[in-house]
C-alpha cells in the first residue's frame, strides 16, 4: 500500500521547538473533517507511531507529535517537563498550525496531556480520545507500569541496544517495531520521563476528565490493569457523556497488541471510521 506520509517538520510554539510528522494532508474527504492530533506516551517518539499515522491519514489530516523531551522536539536540563507545560505545547502547536477544527487523540501520558489541554478550551477543539490513560494520582493506586522498565531500557538504548535486546522489554512486538524503538528510544530525555512518571502520581487525571466540555471517548485495554472497571464507572459518572470502549486481547500498548481492535474502537466518533479504507 502506498505511504501517505507527507513530511516531518518543526514549529516554534510555546517557546520551544516542536516536531511532528504529518500524514494525509487536507485533500479529498479529509478537508471536511477535523484534523487529528496524536499525542504519544511517555517513551514513544512520534516516529514509533508512524504506523498509526499512516492509517489515520487515510481519513484525516493527521499530526503525530514529539512531546517535549522526546524525539526531535526540544530537550534540556532547563526545560519544564510538567503536565501543564506539555498541555500548553499542544494548544500552542495547534494555533501555530492554523488548525480551525481538530481532535486530540492521546495515548497513556498523551491522554493526560490531551485532557489537560482540553481544559484550556482551545479554539477549534472538537473532541478528545483518551486511550488507556494512567488513572494514578493523589489518593489513588499506583500506576502499574514500573519506573525501572523505562529507565533500564533507555539506558540500554543510549548504549546501543538492538532490536533483539529490546525484545526483553516488548516481547510481543514485531521485529520492525522493536528495531524502531531501539533506534529512537535514546531520544527520550530521562529527565522528561522521570518528571512525567512522577506526574502520574501527583496530577489528578480524574479532576481534569470531569471538566471536559467537548465530546470524549475513553478507550481502555482489556489487559494491563491500567484502567479498571470501577475507574471507568467513576469517570463516566463524573462525565456522563463520556463514551467508553474496552479493547479485547490488548495490553496497554493497544495499537501494537490489537491494531484492528484499536481502529474499530473509534467507530465514527471522529467523524468517519478509522482504518476502513485500509481494511477494505
Amino acid at each position: 500500500m502506498t505511504s501517505i506520509f507527507q513530511y516531518g517538520a518543526n514549529v516554534a510554539a510555546n517557546g520551544i521547538r516542536q516536531h511532528f510528522l504529518r500524514y494525509g494532508g487536507r485533500g479529498g474527504a479529509r478537508a471536511s473533517r477535523p484534523a487529528v492530533i496524536v499525542i504519544p506516551g511517555i517513551t514513544s517518539p512520534a516516529v514509533t507511531w508512524g504506523f498509526v499515522g499512516e492509517v489515520f491519514g487515510r481519513e484525516f489530516d493527521t499530526y503525530v507529535l514529539d512531546v517535549r523531551g522526546r524525539g526531535l522536539s526540544s530537550a534540556s536540563s532547563e526545560l519544564d517537563y510538567s503536565l501543564d507545560a506539555q498541555a500548553d505545547d499542544v494548544v500552542a502547536l495547534c494555533a501555530a498550525l492554523g488548525l480551525d477544527r481538530f481532535a486530540l487523540v492521546g495515548h497513556s501520558m498523551g491522554a493526560r496531556i490531551a485532557a489537560r489541554a482540553a481544559l484550556r478550551e482551545p479554539r477549534g477543539l472538537t473532541s478528545v480520545v483518551l486511550v488507556d490513560p494512567p488513572v494514578s494520582g493523589p489518593g489513588r493506586r499506583a500506576y502499574p507500569g514500573k519506573l525501572p522498565w523505562y529507565v533500564d531500557s533507555m539506558t540500554l538504548a543510549r548504549a546501543g541496544i538492538d532490536a533483539e535486546g529490546m525484545r526483553a522489554f516488548c516481547p510481543t512486538w514485531s521485529e520492525e517495531q522493536l528495531a524502531l524503538r531501539a533506534e529512537w528510544l535514546h531520544t527520550c530525555d530521562e529527565r522528561a520521563v522521570l518528571a512525567s512518571y512522577e506526574g502520574f502520581h501527583r496530577d489528578d487525571f480524574f479532576a481534569d476528565a470531569a471538566q471536559l466540555r467537548v465530546p470524549s471517548l475513553l478507550m481502555t485495554a482489556q489487559n494491563g490493569d491500567v484502567v479498571r472497571d470501577e475507574e471507568v464507572a467513576e469517570l463516566q459518572q463524573a462525565t456522563p457523556s463520556m463514551q467508553h470502549v474496552r479493547v479485547p486481547n490488548a495490553g496497554h500498548m493497544i495499537p501494537w497488541d490489537n491494531p484492528d481492535g484499536f481502529y474499530a474502537a473509534f467507530g465514527d466518533f471522529l467523524g468517519a471510521p478509522v482504518g476502513h479504507t485500509a481494511r477494505a
